[in-house]
């Protein structure tokens, strides 16, 4: 049976007593490697965070192999790797101290050829490989320090960087039988006998010859001039084929560029990030005497509610926060009276250290109304991405309205909808299987200003662990183990893949009410259905994305295209651009990219080389004509 994931897993590549290695298609249909750790071993204590601190291990390691998507929460974890990386999946078992056997191929065994003799001067040494074991221990220990939130990897076993690798061999020449002498010439002028002379018989006599020495013509001298030519034509040829070669050489290895180095939450975040939404909803209404009806003030009271949000659907609906665009009645009421408060303070008509005391005073005496005293306070909605401003009602603020919401006592989410096309999307993990200890990342909007309607609001981000189960209301929920703020709620709770794991809200059981419980993706998804609102990604984010992709596989010119198509006028840009640029900074200091304008001159120079070639091999058959 094969694994569940968002691969369509092709054949089976290998496996070994604790997971197996898949051969597979993306969504995109291109080949990526799986290492699947077995359900039941995930289960057993120690092996899951095993599991993720290896993988973590070999992608910081300099050279290692850089993965393209996992999921360790999942019941079985797996770690998806591109074709670059080789055999990735049997090293990152092979690390797991465990006996890794690749899947039998179809067709007849080849035949390897005979291995020489070696010689018997020089001993023949091949070091044993390491013995790997089997088996599934009961824990791991001794992990060393987390990387952004991620287990490290143990320490590997044994002399070489991977258990049970070998270690390469030793080649010697191979000896053989000299090769014997040619017989040496006749020495130059020698009279050769046509017939085979008897011993002790002597030489016939020349009768030709005579006993005063001839006159022996002196051979013709040719000009160096010949000679010289070729010679050169030879050098020019010699290195117009270097040329071409250095071309080929350069050509090729341009295309091969070293993937940087990241961390977990770093691809997570930036594959997040653009559906995030700052939210601020804007309420104005009446404060009146509950008894008389008589407003306290003549004018309106407005106050303003922050929080944070994500886009899960391109058309402009996303989610939030329940009580953040809708509080309680008396919650409004309180906010409204801080608000008339601050106005009187400002007028001098009260003192500020009195503030807290004339809100206490009349909380339970009013109510808080629209223009009429039967109708609602009026409620504007706005939504801000990337970096984001307080107290913003036109651009670059998106209006938005309420579509739905959800009571505190069954999750406390609100479902909005912005009026903007095109939008980056957040992709839920509704199957996410979420345990105690599981590492995950938050993500929502935070501020370190103290006045609220004139700061600036940006994403971001911490690596949490999973503490346990609970309940948000009667909703199933967990909690994590950090906040990134007070206006983190409706944000993201994300996994290693940027998927949506959970949305933030308050965890009323904590003393600070810090934003730590999570209401779960599949809890989301059922809300959704609900609403008749469906989650897909768009077409910016796919081209987004697969910026991504390249840039984190080391292919810069694939990603700066890829960051370059995404539409000016949508909020995945402003990320896009910063990643587009690391790509070129990338791109120029390896080399890449440059190879076009080197392989221009080169070949300028290798037509140009044989062109004088041409020319000295045509001056040389002229000056043997002429002779």
């Amino acid at each position: 049976m094969q694994p569940d994931g968002p691969y369509r897993y092709t054949h089976l590549l290998g496996g070994s007593p604790v997971g197996k290695a898949w051969a597979a298609l993306d969504q995109q249909g291109r080949f990526v490697t799986v290492a699947v750790l077995d359900a039941t071993v995930a289960a057993a204590p120690g092996w899951r965070e095993a599991f993720a601190g290896i993988v973590n291990h070999l992608a910081q390691t300099p050279g290692g192999t850089p993965f393209v998507y996992a999921d360790f929460s999942a019941a079985a974890p797996w770690v998806a790797y591109g074709p670059e990386a080789g055999p990735a999946a049997e090293k990152l078992f092979r690390a797991l101290n465990v006996e890794y056997t690749p899947a039998p191929t179809s067709g007849p065994p080849v035949s390897a050829p005979p291995t020489p003799e070696p010689s018997p001067a020089v001993p023949q040494q091949f070091p044993a490989p390491a013995q790997p074991t089997s088996g599934v221990p009961a824990s791991v220990s001794g992990a060393p320090a987390s990387v952004s939130g991620m287990p490290q990897s143990p320490t590997p076993v044994g002399p070489t960087s991977f258990p049970g690798q070998q270690a390469p061999f030793l080649a010697y020449p191979v000896s053989g039988s000299p090769v014997p002498a040619p017989d040496s010439a006749p020495p130059s002028g020698a009279l050769v006998s046509a017939f085979p002379s008897t011993p002790n018989e002597p030489a016939p006599a020349d009768p030709f010859a005579a006993p005063a020495r001839r006159i022996k013509p002196s051979e013709t001298r040719r000009s160096p001039v010949g000679l010289l030519v070729g010679i050169a034509a030879l050098v020019l040829v010699v290195l117009a084929a270097a040329g071409g070669l250095f071309v080929w050489v350069g050509s090729t290895g341009s295309d091969k560029a070293t993937p940087p180095p990241y961390t977990h939450e770093e691809r997570a975040v930036a594959i997040a990030a653009p559906a995030l939404v700052y939210v601020e909803v804007v309420v104005t209404g009446y404060l009146r005497d509950k008894s008389s009806g008589t407003p306290l003030r003549a004018a309106p009271v407005t106050f303003n509610r922050r929080c944070s949000g994500f886009v899960v659907q391109a058309d402009g609906h996303a989610f939030t926060n329940g009580l953040c665009v809708r509080p309680a009645a008396d919650t409004a009421r309180q906010n409204a009276l801080y608000s008339l408060g601050r106005t009187l303070i400002e007028e001098g008509e009260l003192d500020s250290a009195d503030l807290d005391d004339f809100v206490a005073k009349r909380l339970n005496a009013t109510v808080l109304g629209g223009v009429g005293a039967d109708q609602e306070p009026e409620v504007r909605l706005f939504g801000q991405f990337n970096v984001a401003k307080g107290n913003v009602t036109e651009s670059p603020a998106i209006p938005g309205e309420i579509v739905r919401t959800w009571e505190p006592e069954l999750g406390n989410v609100a479902l909005v909808k912005f009026a903007k096309q095109d939008l980056p999307v957040a992709e839920l993990n509704a199957a996410a299987d979420v345990q105690q200890g599981a590492s995950l990342f938050t993500l929502g909007y935070a501020t370190s200003e103290r006045d609220p309607l004139t700061a600036s609001y940006a994403i971001a981000s911490k690596p949490v662990t999973v503490l346990g189960s609970g309940s948000v209301g009667a909703v199933s929920g967990y909690r994590v183990t950090d906040d990134v703020g007070i206006h983190s709620r409706g944000g993201m709770v994300i996994d290693s893949g940027g998927r949506v794991a959970g949305i933030l809200d308050n965890d009323r059981e904590l003393p600070d009410g810090a934003n730590r419980a999570v209401v779960p993706a599949a809890t989301l998804a059922g809300m959704l259905t609900d609403a008749g609102v469906s989650n897909a990604l768009g077409p910016v984010d796919t081209g987004y994305r697969s910026g991504l992709d390249a840039y984190f596989g080391g292919r810069y010119a694939d990603a700066i295209a890829h960051f370059d198509a995404v539409p000016d006028d949508s909020p995945a840009k402003l990320i896009a651009q910063d990643y587009r640029q690391k790509a070129a900074d990338r791109q120029q200091i390896e080399g890449q990219g440059g190879g076009s304008a080197r392989t221009v001159g080169l070949v300028a120079a290798l037509g140009g080389a044989l062109v004088g070639a041409l020319i000295l091999f045509l001056i040389m058959v002229a000056r043997r004509r002429m002779r």
